[in-house]
């Protein structure tokens, strides 16, 4: 199965600074070719190295997504990639000139904005759309698995267990469509946890984090204003639906429970070994 491809009418720009690593960045979006695919450019690195956003290029997958080519090092690009891939975006050049991408407002909805500023331009060359002819799936000890299903469209179940007293288990089955994506899903923000945060400062992890960016819980209590009750459960397939977009355009109903980066990296090696 094919449709056609996508990349977006203009360059857009925005600046800020990165979840993890706190450092600036400025990041602009480049309409690029059909069969470019999506690529980031290093544009403070010599030479001004390129990684292409596919499964093959990741190499870390703690907290966050890391692709890397040569002296090209891209991490927490699971965002950006989610936005494009929800918006149907196949072929775009994403220039930076630091490691880490903007944390916006912590979801996915400045990478959307900017998609929408941008336009989206249909293009004459068509893109095979990866389908299944039976299920695939990871499972990591006894209770964690993501699977892959057969199915006509996109649709991702999520159900998230968590002891917090505010969170308990969650579950949401959404189907994935531009508009739906936008409404239900672009806007919901990284979780994390106030015991978290000086284990994670002390790996280097999460100096941009702030209660405007991130959900934070105290043990009792949620310390930022929620966007939606489940907001967790809806910013675990935001990123699986960036992590999974490195296989490139899908149909499939993915399950997942108590999911993680890792078994989505995992998940998406499978599904390439199947195009």
């Amino acid at each position: 199965m094919n449709r056609k491809q996508h990349t977006i009418g203009k360059p857009v720009t925005y600046q800020g600074n990165g979840l993890h690593s706190g450092m600036p960045v400025t990041m602009t979006m480049h309409p690029a070719p059909e069969g470019t695919g999506i690529v980031f450019r290093r544009s403070d690195l010599e030479g001004q190295p390129t990684v292409p956003a596919q499964s093959q290029y990741i190499t870390n997958t703690l907290r966050a997504t890391t692709l890397e080519k040569g002296a090209a090092k891209v991490f927490t690009v699971e965002h950006v990639l989610s936005a494009l891939f929800a918006l149907q975006i196949d072929n775009c050049l994403i220039e930076m000139d630091s490691p880490e991408p903007p944390v916006g407002d912590g979801s996915a909805k400045t990478f959307v904005d900017m998609v929408l500023e941008a336009g989206i331009v249909e293009q004459e060359a068509t893109i095979p759309v990866l389908t299944l002819n039976h299920s695939v799936a990871v499972y990591e000890g006894e209770k964690k698995f993501i699977a892959a299903l057969p199915y006509d469209g996109l649709r991702v179940t999520f159900t998230s267990i968590n002891p917090h007293p505010l969170l308990g288990t969650q579950m949401l089955d959404v189907e994935i469509t531009r508009d739906g994506y936008i409404k239900e899903i672009a806007s919901a923000r990284t979780i994390g946890f106030t015991w978290e945060l000086e284990a994670m400062r002390k790996m280097g992890l999460g100096k941009g984090g702030t209660l405007e960016n991130a959900v934070v819980y105290s043990e009792t209590e949620c310390l930022s204003k929620l966007r939606f009750q489940d907001e967790l459960v809806r910013h675990k397939i935001l990123d699986i639906l960036g992590d999974i977009s490195l296989v490139g355009p899908l149909h499939a109903h993915i399950i997942a429970v108590l999911g993680s980066h890792k078994l989505n990296a995992e998940l998406s090696e499978k599904l390439q070994a199947l195009k």
